[in-house]
């Protein structure tokens, strides 16, 4: 093992653990490197803090991209491929590791790296003392130490030898890129294939919050790219919930209007949402705001933009009666081997057999049951939601209709059927 200060620089000592080959990489500005990093404690039993290949996934540094843990371009630049070296360096290079840490792991999780940041700077984020979400990283950060950084150099690319993808582009490429990736989304959209509209339009965000995370909050150029922020999360937040994914619209939605709320569109989906899970409440509460935002979307021709006001004229009309509502019919009296025909959405007729017994007050249950059901399955989902009162009713009587048509409720010792 070779021992030695690394050249220019202070208070960092390298020990290679194994060579590498080759000549030592050029490395320029946009230069991509790929490695594995492992960092340890400097006590007795060098405990191991983060370990890339624990996790399976080599992590990527562009060089001269102004990376916050600005130590890890000098050690890696000393290095040649396929080398693995040790470096051990003081507080005034470590600082700033708990933050880096932080949004390493929150990569590894799924999570964004950048929403949790305060917006502060290098220093200020040393020294600020609120928790980081890791109880290991909360210590490092009360208590800068000596680390140990055990490095492994994969791969090294130059700039024109790979497809920089957005985290890698400077502030002004990602400025540029936004219109392109919104634009690339909308098309998706539009042709139906929402998935990867879904993946354009998170791409797009990752840029704006990037370069966001460089601004003063709540000041001028902040909120701009607040605005872009939101149309791109709301876009999404159409797809998803094309693909389904409603309680993650809830979320996204809820989000913005916490802090915006006066986002129009982001009742109005959260409202779609709250509809889809069966929140009645909430969605009428949603509707009624957008209402109050504006009025117009009461008139609107659309099905979808005439939920609210649906759901507002039931809620202000009690004693109006619903479209949904089964006019009185006087049943003629009902013969011991009476049924009750409906067809169901599969085409089967559906005819529960009435006892002799009681049957004319059976049958008239039956037939009230049977047009309510028939009627809640031919109706739209808002409608659906409306009348969930209807539906928790029926659940109470246990009157259920599966899908294949037939009555699902238990049957009673007397009855048969056909």
């Amino acid at each position: 093992m070779e021992i030695a200060l690394l050249s220019g620089v202070e208070g960092v000592k390298k020990t290679i653990l194994h060579g590498g080959t080759g000549d030592l990489p050029k490395f320029v500005t946009g230069t991509k490197v790929t490695f594995h990093f492992r960092t340890l404690l400097c006590d007795a039993e060098q405990t191991v803090v983060d370990d890339s290949r624990k996790v399976g996934v080599p992590m990527e540094l562009l060089i001269g991209n102004m990376f916050k843990l600005e130590i890890w371009e000098l050690l890696l630049t000393s290095m040649r491929i396929g080398e693995v070296a040790q470096f051990w360096c003081d507080i005034t290079h470590t600082g700033l590791y708990p933050i880096v840490a932080k949004s390493l792991r929150r990569i590894v999780d799924g999570k964004d790296p950048v929403d949790w940041h305060v917006h502060t700077c290098g220093i200020a984020n040393m020294f600020a003392y609120h928790s980081l979400g890791y109880p290991d990283l909360d210590e490092l950060q009360k208590e800068p130490q000596p680390l140990i950084f055990v490095l492994e150099l994969l791969k090294v690319d130059q700039p024109s030898e790979y497809t920089r993808e957005s985290w890698a582009l400077s502030d002004e490429e990602r400025m540029k890129a936004v219109p392109i990736l919104h634009g690339q989304g909308n098309k998706l959209f539009k042709l139906g294939r929402y998935e990867e509209a879904t993946n354009k339009y998170r791409e797009a965000i990752i840029c704006l919050k990037n370069v966001q995370t460089k601004e003063k909050a709540w000041e001028v150029p902040w909120l701009k790219l607040e605005k872009m922020v939101h149309t791109l999360t709301l876009n999404y937040c159409q797809c998803l919930l094309r693909l389904g994914q409603y309680y993650e619209v809830l979320e996204h939605t809820t989000d913005i209007i916490t802090h915006h709320p006066g986002v129009l569109k982001a009742y109005y989906l959260r409202a779609k949402a709250h509809m889809e899970v069966w929140n009645e409440a909430e969605a009428k509460q949603d509707f009624q705001k957008v209402l109050e935002l504006d009025p117009t979307m009461a008139k609107t021709p659309k099905e979808e933009s005439r939920g609210a006001a649906i759901i507002l004229s039931t809620t202000r009309h009690p004693k109006r009666k619903s479209k949904l509502e089964c006019p009185a019919v006087k049943h003629p009296p009902a013969a011991p081997t009476g049924s009750v025909d409906i067809q169901p959405s599969n085409g089967k007729p559906l005819s529960p057999r009435v006892p002799g017994a009681n049957a004319s007050k059976s049958n008239e249950g039956t037939r009230a049951e049977v047009a309510l059901c028939s009627a809640l399955r031919r109706a739209p989902v808002l409608e659906r939601v409306i009348h969930c009162d209807v539906l928790i009713w029926l659940h109470l009587k246990s009157f259920i209709v599966r899908a294949d048509g037939r009555d699902a409720r238990s049957k009673p010792k007397n009855c048969t059927e056909r």
